[in-house]
């Protein structure tokens, strides 16, 4: 047998050389005879016949995943798989058809049938803390493949050889969802496990599935999560998470201090925020949420929420919180009539804010230097004519869209080209037809050319390469100055910002001219 490597062709060929027994045999005897070694002997033998035959391989190797591309089995198998699926959620799999492996072209779909599986399983892990545990299967040689530390633990130098191993830190749906990533390469996560799931991909050091968790986090990351979120990552060591969640906690700091979350954080984390320098909020606020993190911690801890026990659970944490930098009248109807303060503590900042001579404080004195808002400005020049621009509550409405996340603190509006002039503005901001802030307002206007701000409520954030529609009704001085020479691009630091006319603009507003000349934001 010759094995031939054609590379020319990339191919490679079996030949085969028969031999004819009779030739072979007249051969031999020819060969025996003495004195008749001579090559004219030789030349007289018999030729020797052979018989070739080529076999061509196929140029290129094919997996059954080319072979058979995926798609649903026949309508005869569809029952049997969906149940076997079925089964493996309830882990109740026993296997009824003996050629299951025939409904499965591929062995990523034949292994993802062994998930959650007693079928052939050599380990057990019993998972969950006590009371709430779940009996799991699992199969050594796939685990070691996903996981190092399943490989250390069942193949390493260490290794010990237990039929059921108990895992009481990790909840069961996050164990399932961990199992199900390793046998199938499918990650299925929910908001309410992605921690769970988080902390059992870092356990097990499966960085594919914590990266895919951390995407999720980041994704679906607000005001009302981000300082839960906060703790956790800092607890996983994910700087990138970290740093998304600071991000919106400096530029929504009002409403992550309100949520319910900022109640659930650890003491680390709450001194962590009231040091925070760049924390864009009211220090009542600040002051506030302090003390109804202080009111939960009590009931963590099994204290009565006493003032006294709030002030002991706050601890070294409450001189953070910049009491002297709050306005005089939320100190004074806020603060003072908290109870949380001394009467000495009390007398001292009142002091400090009308004394020549300040006592000193153990206070933080200095205000928050919170976040500078950035102004992109669409227009390259303005204008006023007689009869424009008219109002007569019209909408004026253009779209934008960023490339990267930013929170959109207001709109800087033009004013009265015919003298001071007061109007009233209701903005309104949208991403396909859902109001995600809006706000009614009263803005001066001194007759200059100059735009002046108007604030939401709390800044709205924007996620990038989304459109999204701003909007405004203004009322007043019916002559106003207007927009001229628009951009569809702006280039604001590190953001750009795309312009789009807007069908819900009915009062002449476009990218070329008109109103809504300034988006106001933090990035």
């Amino acid at each position: 047998t010759l094995m031939v490597d054609e590379k020319g062709k990339n191919m490679k060929c079996l030949t085969f050389f028969l031999m004819l027994p009779e030739t072979v045999k007249n051969r031999s005897k020819k060969s025996s005879k003495k004195g008749n070694s001579s090559s004219s002997s030789n030349s007289k033998l018999p030729p020797v016949c052979y018989e070739i035959i080529t076999l061509k391989t196929k140029k290129k190797k094919k997996m059954a995943a080319d072979i058979f591309p995926r798609k649903k089995p026949a309508n005869t198998n569809t029952t049997a798989v969906q149940q076997y699926h079925q089964q493996n959620l309830n882990n109740n799999n026993t296997i009824p058809t003996p050629n299951w492996q025939g409904l499965y072209p591929t062995i990523r779909e034949r292994n993802a049938v062994m998930f959650n599986n007693d079928l052939m399983a050599d380990v057990h892990f019993v998972v969950g803390p006590p009371g709430g545990t779940q009996r799991l299967p699992g199969h050594k040689y796939v685990l070691a493949v996903g996981s190092s530390v399943f490989h250390a633990m069942f193949y390493g130098e260490l290794a010990e050889d237990k039929d059921e191993i108990r895992i009481p830190d990790v909840e069961p749906a996050a164990f399932l969802a961990m199992l199900k990533y390793i046998y199938c390469d499918e990650i299925d996560l929910a908001a309410d496990t992605v921690l769970a799931t988080l902390y059992a991909a870092k356990k097990y050091i499966v960085p594919h599935l914590a990266r895919a968790c951390v995407n999720f986090l980041e994704t679906s990351l607000s005001a009302k999560n981000a300082c839960v979120l906060l703790s956790q990552s800092c607890l996983f060591e994910e700087p990138d998470l970290t740093q998304r969640c600071w991000e919106v906690i400096d530029a929504q700091a009002e409403l992550a201090l309100k949520s319910e979350g900022f109640c659930d954080i650890d003491f680390q984390t709450l001194e962590s925020i009231l040091r925070r320098e760049t924390l864009n909020a009211k220090e009542i606020v600040v002051f506030e949420a302090a003390l109804n993190w202080a009111e939960v911690e009590c009931q963590r801890q099994e204290l009565m929420a006493t003032i006294e026990n709030k002030r002991k659970v706050l601890g070294k944490a409450l001189y953070l919180i910049r009491i002297p930098a709050m306005a005089l009248d939320d100190f004074a109807n806020g603060a003072a009539q908290s109870g949380i303060l001394t009467l000495n503590e009390t007398n001292d900042i009142f002091l400090w804010y009308t004394a020549a001579k300040k006592p000193e404080l153990q206070f933080v004195s200095k205000p928050r230097k919170g976040l500078v808002p950035q102004r992109c400005h669409r227009f390259q020049s303005c204008a006023y004519r007689s009869n424009q621009w008219r109002y007569r509550g019209r909408c004026d409405s253009i779209q934008f869209a960023v490339d990267k996340r930013v929170f959109i603190a207001g709109f800087g509006l033009y004013g009265s080209s015919c003298g001071s002039a007061e109007y009233s503005a209701k903005i309104e901001l949208k991403r396909q037809g859902v109001i995600l802030g809006q706000n009614l307002s009263k803005y001066f206007s001194d007759g200059s050319s100059n735009t002046f701000p108007v604030w939401f409520e709390y800044p709205v954030q924007i996620e990038p390469d989304t459109f999204y529609t701003a909007s405004v009704i203004l009322d007043g001085n019916e002559l106003s100055y207007f927009g001229q020479e628009g951009m569809t691009e702006v280039q604001c630091g590190k953001v750009t910002v795309q312009f789009q006319c807007s069908s819900d603009s009915t009062n002449g507003t476009g990218v070329q001219g008109g109103q809504i000349p300034e988006l106001i934001f933090y990035a």
